[in-house]
């Protein structure tokens, strides 16, 4: 492991969405501001889009902890098949006993716990991530939750949060209902390159790091243009980059090591390879010249 060459505590670009190391962009920083006001001031239904990669969920989670005194939430993210399973989903992430298969006793035991909540100044919101894979009828279920309201107040704050898929979805004519009660919507976008380079110091710092950068300009600069901006991406080619930096002994990332890096990540290569493989055992096979693009038909 390369923590101890680099002088880590723990793993600054892991796989997993984690709040700890949550770096806010200027979008990032809009996104939470509106989300926020939002659900301050019950608005009602919000959503967010972004691209896969960005962060969507690490900024969910950041959320969830920011709430946490304030509020009661629940966090969905499960495709959930029908609005029955929904709504058994709902009330178990908030805490609510189980109530069977009855919608109707469903709906009116969440309807008392929502009102309970709302007499004692707490907030219930509810997140949905991935909300692109919901079906038009659990969606229209979702919509339904409006209806728990008392007189000048919502009852509940839902976010619905998705890739950009969520909002062709919301375009359609028939969630023009759900649509047009959505009063806040966020996205968030691509890191500039001066953003990426902020983004590897933050979560390098959050990790332990301590003294001279960690990666030359010209290797933030490769990160950036390969990976498009993206914080995924941006995580796995660092990751990769402080790999084999560990491996060759070397306390500085730079372009040489990132074009190395480039090279063993290139699937259009490895695919390569693995045809002009195939080809030459089909040739060997049949003694005589193998034409690759025949090989998989």
């Amino acid at each position: 492991m390369f923590l101890n060459h680099f002088g880590l505590r723990e793993q600054p670009f892991g796989v997993t969405p984690d709040a700890h190391f949550l770096y806010f962009s200027p979008s990032h920083l809009e996104a939470v501001a509106s989300l926020l006001y939002g659900i301050q001031s019950q608005r009602g239904f919000m959503a967010l889009i972004a691209k896969p990669g960005m962060g969507k969920t690490t900024l969910l989670f950041g959320l969830l902890e920011h709430l946490r005194d304030s509020a009661r939430t629940a966090f969905l993210f499960q495709a959930h098949s029908d609005p029955r399973e929904f709504l058994r989903s709902l009330i178990a992430d908030l805490g609510i006993p189980d109530q069977g298969d009855d919608l109707g006793r469903m709906q009116r035991r969440l309807n008392e716990v929502l009102i309970r909540e709302a007499r004692a100044g707490r907030r219930v919101v509810v997140m949905i991530d991935e909300a692109q894979n919901l079906e038009d009828s659990v969606l229209e279920a979702v919509r339904m939750l409006s209806n728990f309201e008392i007189p000048g107040t919502k009852l509940i704050q839902i976010l619905l949060a998705g890739q950009p898929q969520l909002a062709d979805k919301l375009s359609r004519r028939e969630l023009v209902q759900l649509r047009q009660r959505i009063s806040i919507l966020s996205r968030l976008a691509q890191f500039s390159a001066s953003e990426t380079a902020d983004y590897i110091e933050h979560r390098l710092k959050v990790a332990g790091h301590e003294g001279n950068p960690l990666f030359t300009a010209d290797a933030l600069a490769i990160i950036h243009s390969r990976s498009d901006g993206i914080p995924r991406n941006i995580n796995n080619l660092c990751f990769h980059a402080l790999s084999l930096g560990f491996a060759n002994g070397q306390k500085l990332i730079d372009a040489s090591i990132l074009n190395e890096v480039l090279e063993d990540l290139d699937m259009e290569m490895l695919g390569s390879d693995t045809a002009n493989e195939l080809a030459v055992l089909q040739q060997a096979e049949c003694g005589g010249s193998a034409d690759p693009s025949q090989l998989l038909v």
